[in-house]
């Protein structure tokens, strides 16, 4: 039988992250809430939520997981050459809403989605109080790419991306490490490994040494202001 820990709403502690389960992997503890507080303790951890509607929050720290150094982003010959057509916008946090959204009903779509009502609220809030951000692809005033997710410290814990124009939310995530790398930043967790995020340059990371990296560059307090992109692609 399965047995993870339980954690209560008055409780912000979780179990060390070398307690999560091999089977299904990561898996590390259910319950509690997603109230801003938790979800920034989660993250600090290298912790992370991923369920559904039909089950109740669980929390997960895969090994390895997939991360990314921003000035290791892969740009293909032929992504370049879509960027370099101009035909697309980047902006960054005016529109953070629309984005997720956007990631849940692509999703729901295809497979279902875990980016529930709930988990949306939660990230709004997080946005709202300067925690979480979103890159938009503009074609005119369409929005039809873009990712979003967390940042604290020198690193961003990406947490979702959609696209609805062909490679527009690849375009997302090489503005999202162009400007990282401008800022300093260190690493881009991507949390599971995709072939996608594999295309885009990101690899695997131990969670030992994902835990090492969390030491140094994660910090509890980030800056209240919004994103601007300020970078040419390119």
């Amino acid at each position: 039988m399965i047995s993870i820990t339980w954690l209560h709403p008055d409780n912000l502690d979780f179990p060390p992250v070398g307690q999560a389960l091999d089977d299904p992997p990561g898996l590390l503890a259910a319950g509690g809430d997603l109230r801003p507080e938790r979800l920034l303790s989660a993250y600090a951890r290298g912790i992370f939520p991923w369920y559904d509607d039909d089950s109740p929050i669980l929390w997960w720290s895969p090994d390895p997981r997939m991360v990314l150094r921003p000035s290791d982003v892969h740009v293909s010959r032929s992504l370049a050459k879509l960027i370099r057509r101009g035909r697309f916008r980047i902006t960054m946090d005016t529109a953070f809403a629309d984005v997720i959204h956007a990631c849940a009903a692509l999703r729901a779509a295809r497979e279902g989605t875990w980016i529930t009502d709930e988990m949306q609220n939660a990230y709004i809030a997080l946005h709202t109080l300067g925690h979480a951000h979103s890159v938009e692809i503009w074609d005119g005033d369409e929005l039809v790419g873009g990712l979003y997710g967390v940042a604290m410290g020198k690193l961003f814990f990406g947490e979702s991306m959609f696209s609805v124009a062909p490679n527009t939310s690849k375009i997302a995530f090489v503005a999202l490490a162009t400007q990282l790398q401008n800022w300093g930043f260190a690493l881009i967790d991507c949390q599971m490994p995709t072939d996608h995020l594999q295309s885009l340059g990101a690899h695997e990371m131990s969670r030992a040494k994902f835990q090492n990296v969390l030491q140094r560059w994660c910090e509890p307090e980030p800056a209240n202001v919004p994103w601007v992109f300020d970078n040419k692609l390119l």
